[in-house]
This record gives structure tokens, C-alpha cells and sequence, in this order.
């Protein structure tokens, strides 16, 4: 299924012309919502998927930036977030009953837009997604042409304590899964502030993601529930031993943040080292959310994104 899709705005926010939302039906009959940005003579199209939190709108600047290098772009709301379906009565929670689903939506998207994204593609992912995209590779998704993934979520420092693993896994099976996991019911995203979130150090940039958040709210998500935890250590624990890591031969461009606060730099690296054609830089100075970093720190990602680029759509060259 698939029919017309909000796309919100914002007077202060200047959004890309041409963009067109849509519905999809996922397992279980979940609602995820997808946003196609076409342009006349395209070179191929880029498939934003964006990190947990986050929401279509939150890129209109890096849409923007993609058009403006010829390419097509498909950008898209996971389940549980943005305008997707939310898995429980408290919109607020992240939650996430397993990855896999996530997965799955992921490869309907890539089915239901096949036939209108021009050739090359190319993945453009965060955080979150970066770890669900590159599962969806190991998993035997073929179409990509190449990759790149800002402070992929390819491990969590939390992860590395046996026992607050065992904590997790013990909250999840006695069926408090869907409960706030340990502090994170004091995640309010619409009291957060820009020196508590401490994810870039642009305040601009960060302001006009709170001002979309505060101007429609059913776009934002609190902390995360203890099924989500588990959820992520499964997927991460799975990547780094999945045989079909090895088997992601296309050019992957992977970009650390030199100073991470969420996810796990080590956890990138060491599965960066696992893949047959996998760049790994460090962005130096900057937080976790790379593409909403200062101009700087963004050239870098720039520069990183247009290498790999030229890589896809001249091979030979």
C-alpha cells in the first residue's frame, strides 16, 4: 500500500522543492512513512536513513545539498518515529520490538520505490541507521552501488558491561520491555536544551530541529524502552560476527566522530575492518551528528560523501 503522506514545515526552514511523501505497509501492518525528491537528469539517487529520533524534515538542508549534486533523494521515517507508526500508547518511548522488522520495511521501501530511483544508488545513513542498513546488507541487499555511514551505531560502551546486559535481557523476557530503560524516562525532547544534548556544536542547526519538534509535536521521541536496548544489542552483537559482513563488497565510506557521547567508536572500527572495501576516517571535533555539525566539520563529511561518489558513478575513473 501506498498512498499521499504529510510533510511537515516550518516558516524558518527552507525546504526542497518537489517532494512527494507517502505511506508504506510493513510487517505486522505498521505504518512507515517515505519522501521522494526527484530531479530532472538525475546521476543516481541517494537513500537517506536517518539515526533514532530523527525525521524526514530534520534533512531538509542535506536533501538540498544532494539535489544540488544531481542526485535523486529518498529519505524515510522508521517505525516507531517521526510520522511513522508508533509501537506504543506513549508516543514518547522509543521503542523497538526487534530489528529485524526494521529491516524489513527497509527492503519494502527499496521494493516500492525500485523502479523510480535512477541508477546508481548510493546509501546515506546515521547513527541507527547505519547499523539497520548495513544488517540489511549482510543480509543480502544488493542494489546499492555504495555507502556511507555518519557515527554508525555499530556499538553501544554500555554493551561491554556483562551485567547490565544481563539486565537487559532479564527486563525484556519477564515482559518490561515496553517500560523506559534506566534514566531514559527523563529524556523530554521538548525541554531538551543545546548545551545538554551536546549531538552538534551548531547551535543553529540544532535550534531549527527543536523548532520543528515544538511547532509538530508528533514528530518527537523521548528515551528509549528497555526492548529498544535489547533490540540494539542483538543487532550489534549479530554484525559483529555475521558472516555476510564480509560478503558487503561495495565502497563503503564509514565517519567516526572524534568526540562521540552516544555510540561506540571501537564498535565502528573493528566492523569497518571486517568489510572487504570500508574507509573509516574520524571527523576531528566533532559530536555525534556529523551532518548537522558546523560548516567545517560538515566539509569533511563533504568531501568524504563526493570521493565516494565519484568512486559510484565513474568506476573506471
Amino acid at each position: 500500500m501506498a498512498d499521499g503522506a504529510a510533510i511537515r514545515s516550518h516558516p524558518d526552514v527552507a525546504q526542497p522543492a518537489g517532494g512527494l511523501a507517502e505511506w508504506l505497509e510493513g510487517p505486522g501492518g505498521q505504518r512507515t512513512r517515505a519522501a521522494y525528491f526527484p530531479t530532472d537528469n538525475a546521476i543516481g539517487a541517494v537513500v537517506v536513513s536517518t539515526g533514532r529520533t530523527e525525521f524526514i524534515e530534520k534533512y531538509y538542508e542535506v536533501i538540498g545539498e544532494l539535489l544540488d549534486r544531481g542526485f535523486a533523494v529518498l529519505v524515510h521515517d522508521w517505525r516507531g518515529q517521526g510520522l511513522s507508526a508508533r509501537l506504543l500508547d506513549h508516543p514518547l518511548k522509543g521503542h523497538a520490538i526487534r530489528f529485524d522488522d526494521l529491516v524489513a520495511d527497509f527492503r519494502e521501501l527499496l521494493d516500492r520505490y525500485d523502479d523510480r530511483l535512477p541508477r546508481p544508488w548510493i546509501s546515506l545513513s546515521h547513527s541507527m541507521g547505519g547499523c539497520l542498513v548495513l544488517e540489511a546488507l549482510a543480509r543480502g541487499e544488493r542494489r546499492f552501488s555504495g555507502a556511507v555511514m555518519t557515527a554508525p551505531m555499530l556499538g553501544l560502551k554500555p554493551q561491554r558491561n556483562p551485567a547490565l546486559r544481563a539486565v537487559v535481557w532479564l527486563m525484556t523476557a519477564i515482559g518490561f520491555g515496553g517500560r523506559y530503560a534506566l534514566g531514559a524516562a527523563g529524556d523530554d525532547p521538548y525541554t531538551a536544551t543545546f548545551e545538554t544534548d551536546r549531538l552538534t556544536h551548531d547551535r543553529a542547526r540544532w535550534e531549527r530541529t527543536h523548532a520543528f519538534v515544538l511547532e509538530h509535536r508528533d514528530l518527537a521521541l523521548g528515551g528509549v524502552t528497555w526492548g529498544w536496548v535489547e533490540s540494539a544489542f542483538r543487532a550489534m552483537s549479530w554484525l559483529r560476527t555475521a558472516p555476510g559482513v564480509a560478503d558487503v563488497n561495495i565502497p563503503i565510506t564509514m565517519i567516526g566522530a572524534e568526540h562521540e557521547n552516544l555510540v561506540d567508536n571501537a564498535g565502528q572500527a573493528a566492523i569497518a575492518a571486517r568489510l572487504p572495501d570500508c574507509r573509516y576516517l574520524v571527523a576531528a571535533g566533532a559530536f555525534h551528528e556529523i551532518m548537522m555539525e558546523t560548516d567545517d566539520i560538515r566539509e569533511v563529511f563533504w568531501r568524504a560523501f563526493d570521493d565516494l561518489a565519484a568512486r559510484v558513478i565513474s568506476p573506471s575513473g
